[in-house]
């Protein structure tokens, strides 16, 4: 019976040991970013200028702005990347877009490329994303501006979204939330432990704009089938699109999300 107890005791004391290094070390679970010199030179085959934000504390955060070169510019594509990488690797995105006659821009997250400082709450993600979106809005009337966010961006785009009015919300291998990805991976760590809950699932019903959900139903990071749930969050004129045979990357790249995709652009 000592035994079971001690057992027990010493159970109970690892778990939650556990669970008080992911509370407070979980930016190193969800944020793989790459770093990059501040005199970095980034290659890209078409034009580009380099924008700089500067968050509510004062961080500086760096992104690239692509213009179309077509004649007619439609607006903009308010891009908001994944979790890995930086700037460097994600402006291959841009080309897809400016061919239909968008200018995209690309933030990249506090400690990602060269923008600096590092994540420390879900509050200063969003308000970094809010930041860089209010210096667009000058150039970029809401009314011809899509925002686009891809895997960990989704969730951030869908909150930028319902704060705003844009002109359309896409959205590829969203989640519907964190913590409920954090339920089926780790269903022994509790909810309140997850500090970057991201509630996409909870937030979609409150977006006005046209919402478009692309998700691959191969997706090996994010469940294809959780991902299905944000249908009943959608507005009837909304779309979700599922893209065979497709996984978590390359969506950008894939021939059926570039054909839906010029269909959509073109409505």
């Amino acid at each position: 019976m000592k035994i079971f107890l001690w057992l027990l005791g010493f159970g109970s004391v690892l778990y939650v040991g556990v669970c008080v290094l992911l509370y407070f070390q979980q930016e190193r679970l969800l944020f793989f970013p790459d770093k990059l010199a501040a005199n970095y030179q980034f290659r890209f085959p078409q034009r580009f200028t380099e924008r700089w934000v500067t968050a509510p504390d004062g961080t500086r955060l760096h992104g690239l702005l692509f213009p179309t070169n077509s004649a007619a510019r439609k607006g903009l594509v308010f891009y908001l990347h994944g979790n890995g990488g930086a700037l460097d690797s994600w402006g291959h995105v841009a080309p897809t877009y400016t061919r239909l006659g968008y200018d995209v821009f690309l933030l990249d997250y506090r400690g990602y490329g060269k923008s600096q400082g590092r994540i420390g709450s879900q509050a200063q993600l969003l308000s970094d994303a809010e930041a860089a979106y209010q210096q667009l809005l000058p150039h970029y009337p809401e009314e011809r501006t899509i925002v686009l966010g891809y895997s960990l961006g989704t969730g951030i785009a869908t909150w930028l979204a319902a704060r705003h009015h844009p002109k359309q919300l896409i959205l590829q291998a969203p989640y519907t939330s964190m913590r409920a990805m954090a339920r089926r991976h780790y269903p022994w760590v509790p909810a309140f432990i997850v500090r970057y809950p991201l509630a996409t699932d909870d937030i979609l019903p409150r977006v006005s704009a046209p919402v478009v959900i692309f998700h691959g139903d191969q997706d090996e990071i994010i469940e294809y089938q959780g991902t299905l749930a944000l249908q009943a969050a959608l507005k009837p004129q909304d779309q979700f699109i599922t893209l065979a045979d497709a996984g978590h990357n390359g969506l950008t790249d894939n021939p059926s999300y570039q054909r839906h995709l010029r269909r959509i652009l073109a409505e």
